[in-house]
């Protein structure tokens, strides 16, 4: 049964060293509210899978708690490089970790795959590229009935999965609006999820029943956080923070001014200061 719990004791039941766990959210709703209760606890050996890294990636890699990433695209939305995500890769800094790379067709196959149960996606796909040739996990079958030639992946089953949404209601049901991305699928894949809403809710009586709404039993904690995926933007309640990612890219570029943006923003924040970032946010425009 799904639990409204603070975001401290939701991260804490639900994430475990050497633990799978993807943070998903595709442009907006980036659950990074979660991600740095993540860093604040202090997670190790991570696999981090997540269709496009972004700054939280970036965070966790500084911070040393991953072994290994699965992604399908490494950078700086609109901005550039993921800086503490190439010192780990290029030079083993703070520690060397695994890469597995994929393309974003890839990862939503094997994502949906997970989420059927099934142990691999088949699909159209790497065709001419060269992934296949860094990447043991891309592999190819042939149709039985066809005779075509096919790309094969592993599923992604995560052990958790963190998503950001816009509400929840009474009874632990979770509503997402705008880009859905991959979060519906990420966490029908997962064992168990977790979710950062902006609000609660009575009900979604009022609302469309064709909207992306996730039952509770695939739920199993919610966290009440507005703001939680502040600097990207949250359909409907505040906009992405575009100075955040650009001023990210000169943080993440120098060692020491990572670690002293992470010990401040991060370590030292209470956790409860993502709806004053978003009011700031929506005061400025």
């Amino acid at each position: 049964m799904v639990k409204f719990l603070p975001l401290k004791q939701a991260v804490a039941e639900n994430l475990s060293n050497g633990d799978t766990v993807a943070f998903e959210g595709f442009t907006h709703l980036i659950p990074t509210a979660a991600a740095h209760e993540a860093i604040r606890q202090g997670f190790r050996d991570l696999t981090l899978i997540r269709m496009t890294p972004d700054l939280i990636y970036d965070q966790m890699i500084g911070m040393g708690m991953a072994k290994k990433i699965v992604f399908s695209y490494v950078g700086n939305p609109g901005v550039g490089l993921l800086r503490r995500a190439r010192d780990a890769i290029e030079n083993g800094f703070p520690r060397l970790i695994e890469i597995e790379e994929h393309s974003h067709a890839g990862m939503a196959n094997a994502y949906e795959a997970g989420a059927a149960g099934l142990p691999c996606a088949v699909f159209r796909g790497y065709r001419g590229a060269g992934l296949a040739d860094v990447n043991p996990n891309i592999r190819s079958v042939t149709c039985p009935f066809t005779g075509e030639v096919l790309a094969a992946v592993p599923s992604i089953r995560p052990d958790v999965t963190f998503i950001h949404a816009q509400k929840a209601d009474k009874k632990g049901n979770v509503l997402v609006e705008g880009i859905i991305g991959i979060q519906k699928e990420a966490v029908l894949a997962a064992k168990r999820a977790v979710v950062t809403v902006e609000e609660v809710v009575d009900n979604f009586d009022d609302l469309h029943p064709n909207l992306t709404v996730l039952p509770n039993w695939t739920i199993a904690a919610i966290s009440v956080v507005p703001g939680g995926s502040h600097p990207s933007y949250a359909n409907g309640y505040y906009e992405r923070d575009n100075a955040a990612y650009l001023e990210w890219d000169e943080i993440a570029a120098d060692r020491d001014r990572f670690q002293a943006w992470i010990q401040k923003n991060v370590i030292e924040s209470s956790g409860d200061d993502f709806a004053g970032r978003v009011e700031h946010l929506r005061k400025a425009a």
